[in-house]
């Protein structure tokens, strides 16, 4: 992989795919005042100054601050938790001398979480890990307050790897934090910087995706940092995998299609979280929902669940709706999506935007149409058109969406274990990859549970005595899934509860 050099203005549209897959997963709010196509001006190529002087930062428009604090200010609403962890450790700045580099998602809720990690002491500059993530007015806010941001809505993947490295290599500022989503931004540095990454104190990382390419990392012995796996957090798949989607894809869905689930034949690819949290949605609104898997457990869970699992090419023809959550590549291929029935919707709620084969669309017997923002029709000779969403790219935020609440839970999660990573005595963690102790999900489970005034029974000493446990936790042991069985092919290392 070279990364020797950027390619000029002229080519930032049309950059070769080769660095990473992942650079255009994920998410894209809908919920920006602005479309990325009301200046057609590169953010790049503008001088932008924010009120104290400072000009480290590329966004859309400064002047969207205001509209951007605002925003902030609603989202802060519904993250109490996070709100009530930044009061209980504000004072304590248990982030002093972090220097945390950021690539997730810029909208509203990761705002509150960066603000977060400044109140606790810690220096931040961010970029998006997608290219259609960013709330331009959130960004702008954020640039502000003085936090070094670099991400707008609609960037070309040059410009992704643009902010990326503007991020990472400035004067007189390294690293010594990495907070990731997808992997992208673990990659770069470890490609392009390499003494950078040997300097970091710990990796955190929330997909799928970055999971899997960090493990692939340590399997290979290249991983020189201790890396925390919030992705598998159960306070990361039990609300933000199941419930966030749950009901952002019927709100990702609506936005873009108008349609009614009423009698649609649909056919949701995996079974995982996500899955299941799709699956619980479409059923409620009536939809026909058959399931794709390629785990025996999880295909049993759909049948118990009451949904028939099924081979995609066998109900390819009949399928009005085909939502991808698997995390793997060319799980809709070009000939299935030849097969399909005029009208038919193609979406995808994984983290990667490899999971349809779009790029097998781009060819020239195909037209391609923009009938909305996000919603491209895909028109074969004969006619036919395939309705394509947020081209490949995950729906919910490319379209829509979600819950505030939810993103609270993984935020509080992320601060967590960047608290911990960076405050860690040298030798408790190796250079490998961590999960999340289960005293700490447990910890941000009760802080989020006053929103509903709920009151936790307490054990007896006689209660704790005869179950073996600990009165105040934790309750479970690491190996318990709080639900319906899951699988998991990796090695997995368990951090010490001190």
């Amino acid at each position: 992989i070279k990364f020797s050099r950027f390619p000029t203005k002229a080519g930032r549209r049309s950059l070769s795919r080769s660095i990473s897959q992942s650079s255009t997963d994920s998410y894209g709010s809908a919920a920006s005042y602005t479309d990325s196509s009301d200046d057609e001006t590169s953010p790049r190529d503008k001088t932008q100054v924010n009120s104290k002087g400072s000009s480290d930062f590329c966004v859309k428009s400064i002047k969207q601050a205001e509209f951007g604090r605002r925003e902030i200010e609603i989202a802060e609403q519904d993250m109490s938790a996070l709100i009530s962890l930044r009061k209980r450790a504000q004072s304590e700045k248990p982030l002093a001398g972090a220097k945390i580099v950021g690539c997730t998602h810029i909208t509203a809720q990761t705002a509150v979480l960066i603000e977060t990690l400044a109140a606790l002491g810690a220096q931040c500059r961010w970029t998006a890990c997608n290219i259609y993530s960013t709330q331009n007015e959130v960004a702008a806010a954020l640039s502000e307050t003085g936090v070094a941001v670099f991400a707008w809505k609609g960037e070309s993947e040059d410009d992704f790897w643009w902010c990326i490295d503007r991020c990472v290599n400035t004067e007189g500022w390294q690293p010594n934090m990495i907070l990731d989503d997808g992997g992208d931004l673990t990659h770069w540095v470890y490609k392009k910087y390499p003494n950078v990454f040997k300097k970091i104190r710990g990796i955190v990382e929330e997909s799928v995706t970055g999971v899997h390419r960090l493990y692939q990392l340590s399997k290979a012995g290249k991983l020189s940092v201790p890396a925390m796996n919030v992705n598998d957090s159960v306070t990361k798949q039990k609300f933000d995998n199941l419930y966030c989607c749950r009901e952002s894809i019927l709100d990702g869905l609506k936005r873009t299609t108008d349609v009614m689930f009423g009698g649609k034949q649909v056919v949701v690819c995996g079974y995982g979280e996500v899955g299941k949290g799709c699956c619980a949605a479409l059923k409620a609104l009536g939809s026909v929902v058959c399931i794709t898997e390629i785990d025996p457990i999880c295909a049993l869970q759909a049948c118990m669940d009451g949904f028939r699992v099924v081979k995609l090419n066998e109900v390819i023809r009949q399928v009005d709706v085909i939502i991808t959550c698997t995390g793997n590549k060319n799980v809709v291929t070009r000939d299935q999506l030849d097969r399909m029935k005029n009208g038919s919707i193609v979406c995808n709620m994984g983290h990667s935007n490899t999971e349809i084969d779009v790029a097998s669309l781009r060819t020239p017997e195909l037209t391609w149409e923009r009938v909305r923002s996000q919603v491209d029709h895909v028109i074969w000779p004969d006619g036919k058109r395939v309705i394509l969403l947020a081209e490949g790219r995950l729906l919910n935020l490319s379209c829509s969406t979600v819950p505030t609440f939810v993103l609270s839970i993984t935020a509080t999660t992320q601060a967590l274990a960047l608290i911990e990573l960076y405050n860690a005595p040298e030798g408790r963690y190796k250079q490998d990859v961590y999960l999340l102790p289960k005293k700490m999900d447990e910890y941000v489970a009760s802080l989020h549970l006053t929103t509903f005034d709920a009151h936790l029974t307490e054990l007896s000493d006689d209660q704790a005595k005869y179950l073996g446990l600990n009165k105040n936790g934790p309750f479970k042991p690491n190996y318990y899934r709080y639900s319906s069985a899951e699988c998991c092919n990796c090695d997995i290392n368990y951090i010490k509860i001190i």
